[in-house]
């Protein structure tokens, strides 16, 4: 009698069970431009996809648009729930360069992501800015990553924005435009900029500083590649807008390895200075004591600056944006 109990349990447990939620992995094809399309028959799904060899995650990078890989490289994906809490098996394919194409850094191939999810929705960031940008038509526009995201303009996240004073002081009259996303990468930058962060504006002056993101597995050369390419892209989007190019700020309380590569990364960009529109400006030293240390008072996590932070790179470049801005005293 037990036992018959035991199986009658066993089997209205199976019948009452909630189903479990199958996934299939995304189908991955390349053309013969190079270009890489990701599809997936679930409905209601997200794919998510890798380039450095690391397993798709939830934070993994969103596939948004086809990927260009004329330079080869291997791709990893998943499909995903919307709630990223159930994923299928990856797929993965390798692919060699086109004829003709060299193999490229990480740094200069666009791609999405999704590091800091769901703290904030990159995706829904980057349609909110594109929009907001195309509507304002800016004549100043800031480009980067947190570090220029938190200095101020328009909220679509929860992030703080810490030079919001200054910001307005020094900006606002000017019609601005803040394009920095937290934890963007260079190649990340390229990706917005091709997928319409940038479309039917022509700002007179774009500041750029990107870089300290790649600083932790790419090396100096690299990271240079890819501010490089990002001036070419707004060259060849915004012909008519100046670009002021900052060096990467340095970070760390302390002199360290990572800051000696900042260094070496902005000794390479300076060499842009001049050409493509652009004039290069490194503030970095404005941030440092004369003993080469980032203090808590401008910026508390050595990383990012606070309101006295974003009033000393104000003060710093204001001199050249007046100029590059065509302004007079």
């Amino acid at each position: 009698m037990k036992i018959y109990l035991a199986i009658a349990l066993q089997l209205c447990g199976i019948l009452h069970a909630a189903p479990t939620l199958q996934l299939e992995a995304p189908a991955i094809k390349r053309d013969d431009k190079g270009v890489v399309t990701l599809t997936t028959p679930a409905p209601d799904t997200t794919i998510l996809y890798t380039l450095d060899g690391a397993d798709p995650i939830a934070k993994s990078n969103p596939y948004l648009a086809p990927i260009a890989l004329s330079s080869g490289g291997t791709l990893k994906t998943r499909t995903f729930a919307k709630d990223r809490k159930t994923m299928s098996d990856a797929a993965e394919a390798t692919f060699e360069p086109l004829a003709g194409q060299p193999p490229q850094p990480s740094t200069v191939v666009p791609v999405t992501q999704d590091r800091s999810w769901p703290q904030y929705d990159w995706a829904k960031r980057h349609a909110l800015t594109s929009a907001a940008v195309k509507k304002a038509k800016p004549q100043i526009l800031f480009i980067g990553d947190s570090i220029t995201h938190f200095f101020g303009g328009e909220q679509f996240d929860g992030y703080a924005l810490r030079g919001q004073q200054t910001w307005g002081e020094f900006y606002t009259p000017r019609n601005p435009g803040n394009l920095g996303f937290g934890w963007d990468k260079t190649e990340n930058v390229l990706w917005r900029l091709q997928h319409g962060a940038i479309d039917d504006i022509a700002p007179k002056l774009i500041v750029m500083m990107i870089g300290t993101n790649n600083t932790g597995n790419c090396s100096a050369p690299d990271i240079a590649a890819g501010i490089d390419a990002i001036v070419q892209e707004l060259n060849k989007r915004l012909p008519k807008s100046k670009i002021l190019l900052l060096g990467v700020f340095p970070r760390g309380e302390k002199p360290n390895p990572q800051r000696e590569k900042i260094t070496e990364i902005n000794r390479i960009i300076s060499k842009l200075d001049g050409t493509h529109s652009v004039t290069f400006l490194d503030i970095g030293p404005k941030f440092l004591t004369p003993e080469g240390l980032i203090t808590k008072d401008i910026m508390p996590d050595y990383l990012h600056p606070n309101e006295k932070g974003y009033r000393i790179w104000a003060e710093a470049i204001e001199p050249t944006v007046r100029k590059l801005m065509g302004e007079t005293k």
